[in-house]
């Protein structure tokens, strides 16, 4: 068996937050723990305790009450945990003070600017004072179409801080795009920029909100934060505001927060939406603020003083979770444009520059950084860097590679899953244990989850549907306009009464870990045998002339077919001596059930706007089925390339 990719030293483990509060577990509850699953099994079986003992150890500020759980005679998607608290989740991000930077900000062309803790808490209550002026209070929503800047952050913990419910989407959404999101929702407040950059462009929002004003119910106000410009004038927008005109009466004061109930709603997210309308999921102060507690303090060991940097969107559920490491006493290094521009070491120059202790991203990019020969650790002193996270989608063998050759040989490389759907993670890494190729170290501490077949069956040592048997705080509160919750029932709770079956196919290995073969509802199913997509991936990675590749299943002839398209590096063309070498790979490396029917060369592959390859749309348009929401495509144009292809009707 191949030796783990990275151990911790035992000096390493005993200064990490989990190790501190592994003992004061064993203390109180009179435990003997050998190792992270030890831990991990107790978190599942004493729920109540063990996020009692999470509230206490991560100082959450509110009152707790006594009410610990509430399991709703055993259904799970009604239980509801410290059902008698009262805290704000605005009040425990804002709780810092001082000279120490909160947030660094950098734009794509190099401009910086820091915020203190102090100057920050001024911010948000001159925001606070306008809402609450304009009338904004518990309940109401307040939607921000923005860049992923400062005044993002400080806008939403301010409409937070007063009860009001936040949602967010980067400003690259499409008019239909917004309206089908916040048209939802019905702000009575939306705050956007008037322009943005990206790779180099200056990109106008001004027109796209006259589109979009009209079709939103309830909006009183739209306020304009000044970043890239636009000619377009701020007057010339029916009920706009500049955002000094918004501020313009207001002193920085003492902040005010009104405490609200632990399931009052705190965060409106969406769902991709690559099949419909996207989904307008609820989620609460508290269940929102103990599981990125959680995962911040004690999964990734972000500490008071630590930088930590999440390359991502305002719509992407890694903005909300990066944000939360306000409450742990970090920095948060905020970053919005290419991450390729001016060159591909952009990111890495910024996180190089602050000392980033934590480094968040996507899959994708470190395929793409691996596609382009970008190697950080040739470039820049990465000493500070303790942990790297990666989501999004899979992160295949060969990405674990390209970190430890590439990156940084001594880090902990945490891959995570979870979702919009819980807003962070069930599988992710602890800082305690070893780092396995191609696997996610575990489950998170009080997530019960389980792999699982049909019949709910654990399955161990070959992919099936990933469950969590167990409430847990971060479960939606609800759903948007679902009445008798029947949307979110049919969602997670259909297919085994009472488990939350999630849509992902994943592998339980010998070390508790997990391989992500891709989402279930994804999953190809010849001969009906099931297949992970991300089995094939990982193989294709492996040709040296395919610089990447999307799989779906066609209906054939009684069957399911396996299509692989692919798009080909600079100078190689996909030939019959090529085909052939890539079904050889897959069927070496996988199986020979895996093996594609068809491989076809493409020039592009669809992807949603946080970055994941969109698997259900290309299934849909080569059955010439309609794509239910191609505003959730960062790139729609892609897909005229899969339409009415001659080489699938034979």
């Amino acid at each position: 068996m191949s030796p783990p990719l990275w151990s911790p030293s035992p000096d390493y483990i005993e200064n990490t937050l989990l190790y501190k509060f592994q003992k004061e577990i064993e203390s109180k509850y009179r435990q003997n723990f050998s190792d992270y699953q030890d831990l991990w099994r107790w978190s599942v079986e004493n729920a109540p305790d063990f996020w009692t003992q999470v509230w206490d150890f991560c100082g959450v500020i509110g009152e707790k009450g006594k009410k610990t759980f509430d399991d709703a005679s055993g259904v799970t998607q009604k239980a509801r945990f410290f059902t008698d608290s009262k805290l704000n989740y605005a009040e425990n991000l804002l709780r810092g003070s001082g000279d120490a930077p909160a947030i660094i900000f950098r734009d794509e062309h190099g401009k910086e600017s820091s915020i203190t803790y102090d100057e920050m808490n001024l911010r948000v209550s001159k925001w606070q004072q306008a809402m609450k002026n304009m009338g904004i209070t518990k309940g109401d929503r307040v939607a921000g179409y923005m860049p992923n800047m400062p005044e993002t952050v400080i806008a939403a913990l301010a409409a937070i801080s007063l009860g009001a419910i936040w949602s967010s989407a980067s400003p690259d959404f499409g008019v239909q795009g917004v309206v089908d999101r916040f048209g939802q929702t019905k702000p009575k407040l939306l705050i956007s920029v008037d322009g943005y950059y990206y790779n180099g462009k200056t990109i106008d929002v001004m027109e796209k909100l006259r589109d979009v004003q009209p079709q939103i119910e309830g909006l009183e106000k739209i306020v304009i934060v000044p970043f890239a410009g636009s000619p377009m004038k701020t007057n010339e927008l029916p009920q706009a505001q500049d955002m000094e005109v918004f501020l313009k009466d207001y002193e920085g004061k003492a902040l005010e927060f009104t405490r609200v109930n632990f399931n009052d709603p705190l965060f409106i997210m969406f769902s991709s939406g690559t099949t419909g309308i996207p989904k307008c999921i609820v989620h609460g102060h508290g269940g929102t603020l103990l599981q990125h507690f959680k995962e911040h303090q004690l999964q990734c060991n972000v500490k008071s003083g630590d930088q930590v940097f999440y390359y991502s969107t305002c719509g992407w559920m890694m903005w909300n979770w990066l944000i939360s490491a306000l409450g742990c006493g970090a920095t948060i290094l905020l970053y919005d444009g290419s991450p390729f521009y001016p060159d591909g070491y952009a990111l890495w120059e910024y996180t190089a520059k602050h000392n980033c202790t934590l480094f968040g991203t996507s899959a994708k990019y470190i395929e793409a950084m691996s596609a382009n020969t970008i190697h950080p650790m040739e470039k820049y002193d990465l000493s500070s860097l303790r942990a790297i996270t990666s989501t999004g989608s899979p992160l295949v063998h060969k990405g674990f590679d390209f970190v430890y050759s590439h990156i940084k040989k001594d880090v902990h490389l945490a891959s995570i899953c979870g979702g919009t759907d819980i807003i962070s993670s069930f599988m992710l890494g602890n800082p305690i244990s070893p780092v396995w190729r191609g696997e996610l170290q575990g489950a998170g501490l009080g997530m019960d989850v389980d792999i699982i077949d049909d019949q709910g069956n654990s399955v161990i040592g070959e992919p099936a549907e990933m469950a969590c048997r167990s409430p847990f705080p971060s479960m939606p509160v609800s759903f948007w306009n679902d009445e008798g919750d029947k949307k979110y029932k049919a969602a997670y709770f259909e297919k085994i009464d009472n488990v939350w079956v999630h849509g992902d196919w994943v592998e339980k290995t010998e070390h508790n870990g997990f391989i992500v073969h891709g989402r279930s509802d994804a999953t190809l199913n010849p001969g009906g045998v099931r297949i992970g997509t991300a089995e094939i991936y990982r193989q294709v990675e492996k040709i040296e002339a395919v610089k990447e590749s999307i799989c779906v299943g066609q209906n054939w002839d009684g069957d399911v077919r396996v299509i692989l398209f692919v798009v080909m590096k600079d100078g190689w063309d996909l030939d019959e001596n090529l085909i052939k070498e890539i079904k050889t790979v897959i069927r070496k490396g996988a199986s020979p059930r895996h093996v594609p029917a068809k491989i076809i060369a493409v020039s592009d592959i669809p992807r949603t706007r946080s970055g994941k390859i969109t698997e259900i749309a290309v299934r849909d348009i080569i059955h010439d089925r309609p794509i239910k929401n191609i505003e959730a495509l960062a790139n729609p144009e892609a897909l005229e390339e899969y339409k009415d292809l001659d080489a699938l009707k034979a």
